[in-house]
């Protein structure tokens, strides 16, 4: 099932908070146990059966295209490469030229979550979802997409970086399931944010969330850097 679909992953952002930790290096590129932290993340698509992905490329591009230019058995990678920032949202359309399925998945090069992509994919295509957005449970939400959902899993609210002293809750994981019929409802500018911009209004679509036990790791700072360093090594 996962072969059939393309996966975007964006990896082209600043990464101006954890330079501190890895300079002045593309932040998906960040070590863990001497790989890149990008690695990790394709090795789990693999592992999980999907066979072409999309590295949606900006700051330093020649650093990630450099390490995965050379073929991985069972892997096709294109590269789509912006010429200046477009964030997040501006970034996926920018590779909507190189996206060949009609569902397609689009992941955080800076975060990890170990979600069972088969079982989120069913859930995406059993409710005829435009959009589906993988959740987490996590005990602090600060810094973190808040979501809330109805009785039958969609979107409601989407709030993004909510304050320190909320409580637990279902946070936004950094995976997405398009269709590809989602670009006519994004905004008409060439930067913006998927986050910020657009989900907030996709809200009156039929944008579903998928709560996960699964565990959802980010990078964004030198913090959780040390602690996905922790967490991961664990788990090799």
């Amino acid at each position: 099932m996962m072969k059939s679909l393309d996966v975007v992953i964006l990896c082209g952002g600043l990464g101006k908070r954890l330079r501190t930790a890895v300079g002045e290096s593309q932040k998906t590129m960040a070590a863990i146990d001497g790989r890149p932290f990008l690695d990790l993340q394709i090795d789990y698509l693999l592992h999980q059966g999907f066979q072409r992905i999309i590295l949606s490329m900006g700051y330093h591009a020649d650093e990630v295209k450099g390490h995965f230019s050379q073929k991985r058995n069972g892997l096709t990678v294109e590269f789509s490469q912006e010429e200046e920032p477009l964030g997040t949202g501006g970034a996926v359309v920018h590779a909507k030229k190189l996206i060949q399925s009609d569902s397609f998945v689009v992941l955080n090069g800076d975060s990890f979550c170990d979600v069972d992509y088969a079982s989120f994919f069913q859930f995406h295509q059993d409710r005829e979802a435009l959009a589906t957005m993988a959740l987490a449970r996590m005990n602090v939400k600060e810094d973190y997409g808040d979501v809330m959902l109805d009785e039958y899993s969609r979107i409601i609210r989407f709030q993004e970086k909510v304050p320190a002293d909320s409580q637990e809750g279902w946070v936004n994981a950094g995976v997405y399931c398009f269709q590809k019929g989602i670009f006519p409802f994004m905004p008409m500018q060439e930067r913006f944010s998927l986050e910020k911009d657009f989900f907030p209004v996709l809200i009156a679509q039929n944008f579903l969330g998928y709560q996960s036990a699964a565990t959802f790791i980010d990078i964004g700072t030198p913090e959780r850097y040390q602690k996905a360093q922790r967490i991961l090594r664990k788990a090799e």
